[in-house]
């Protein structure tokens, strides 16, 4: 799957950030190509009472890197590695580092909203690969989630996530998340004839979607679902919290692993 590009990890001080390095290191190798350790030390402590203390942040974060890639040297011998401290906006940071590798792999705490996630998807939708985002104790993940919603960057996730979830044996689910006009109806503005219709367009995407992925890849099972209740994210975060799913993202250039999600392709 990967292109000769190395896996980029993003790590924090957490045990999520650990599975994401185990995991990273684990898929560099297996696809033989390089893994970058990276981590963005944020500008909001660059700026009035905090900026004395910047140096040590900055010796901090390279602590931490170098303990990470002596890990990873344990974990995976003979793997390149390579360490790299950002400095700036996290989302943004990781988003456009993105651009110099074959997948992101970013730490979840598995709850919706929470500051991990948020930056994962932060960086997700500005990325310009495949953003794996990894919870902690998920390494026996089954199954492929990946989100849709008829763009072009929607699409090369699928095919993304299509060709893992082949690649691996595991069943795909198609998410498209979409909010209804329900909220319309109760306003008393459209018909209920108009949300039907509504709501038959953008099943004709998903059902698009999904039989041709039946027919590219006649092996595996493809399911689709439609959520017109959940926000896009959310659902996606919902998805993600289904035990042992892999859920996959798609940034604004990228073919994502999980629309990654709590996401790629990540198992969530």
């Amino acid at each position: 799957m990967e292109t000769g590009k190395p896996i980029a990890v993003g790590i924090t001080e957490s045990s999520a950030s650990n599975a994401a390095v185990a995991w990273a290191a684990a898929r560099a190798k297996k696809h033989k190509v390089p893994l970058v350790v990276l981590h963005v030390l944020d500008d909001r402590w660059m700026v009035g009472e905090a900026l004395p203390y910047v140096d040590v942040l900055r010796q901090s974060g390279l602590d931490m890197l170098k303990e990470v890639g002596e890990r990873v040297h344990e974990m995976q011998p003979g793997l390149q590695v390579s360490l790299e401290l950002l400095e700036g906006a996290i989302g943004a940071s990781l988003g456009d580092y993105s651009k110099n590798a074959s997948m992101l792999v970013l730490g979840s705490s598995g709850h919706a909203r929470g500051a991990l996630t948020d930056r994962a998807l932060q960086a997700a939708a500005v990325a310009e690969s495949p953003v794996a985002v990894i919870g902690p104790g998920q390494e026996g993940g089954r199954g492929v989630v990946v989100g849709v919603d008829g763009s072009q960057e929607s699409t090369q996730a699928v095919a993304f996530a299509a060709a893992e979830a082949d690649a691996l044996g595991e069943e795909l689910t198609v998410l498209y998340a979409f909010t209804g006009p329900n909220r319309w109806i109760k306003a008393g503005l459209p018909s209920s004839r108009f949300a039907a219709h509504v709501l038959e367009e953008e099943q004709v995407v998903l059902s698009e979607t999904v039989a041709g992925l039946r027919q590219e890849y006649p092996d595996i099972v493809v399911h689709g679902v439609l959520e017109t209740v959940l926000e896009p994210a959310d659902a996606l975060i919902q998805a993600a919290r289904t035990p042992g799913s892999w859920c996959w993202a798609a940034g604004a250039g990228a073919a994502l692993d999980g629309s990654f999600w709590d996401p790629p392709p990540m198992p969530c």
